[in-house]
């Protein structure tokens, strides 16, 4: 029996600030790429235009470690006021499932078998 504990590949690490900011304010901050490249640089970014975004709520971006083996995750940033007028800015990032980037063999060297009628 092995000790190891294989990652899951469906959790997610979140994390939850509490910031004095507007949710106006986060949200050029997360978007506007001079701005995000103070904190998020463009090289930690697989593709600098977001996968999908929400105004003003969530914008997700496609990330790529930069060593091999180059993994890849998704991170969301959501953005929504909290009660003291500022901004609750939660950060959520999940891996990639590497196995449906792998490249598929063109055959799978598996013998044809027939039945004799």
């Amino acid at each position: 029996m092995s000790d190891t504990v294989e990652p899951d590949a469906d959790a997610a690490l979140v994390i939850e600030y509490e910031l004095d900011a507007p949710p106006e304010k986060v949200w050029r901050a997360v978007t506007i790429p001079a701005l995000r490249e103070r904190w998020l640089p463009g090289c930690d970014l697989a593709d600098a235009e977001p996968l999908s975004s929400i105004a003003g709520e969530e914008v997700r971006f496609r990330l790529r470690e930069s060593e091999p083996p180059f993994r890849e995750s998704h991170v969301t940033f959501r953005i929504e006021p909290n009660e003291a007028g500022g901004t609750r800015f939660r950060i959520i990032q999940q891996a990639c499932d590497i196995r449906a980037k792998q490249p598929q063999p063109a055959n799978s060297n598996n013998r044809c078998l027939m039945r004799a009628a």
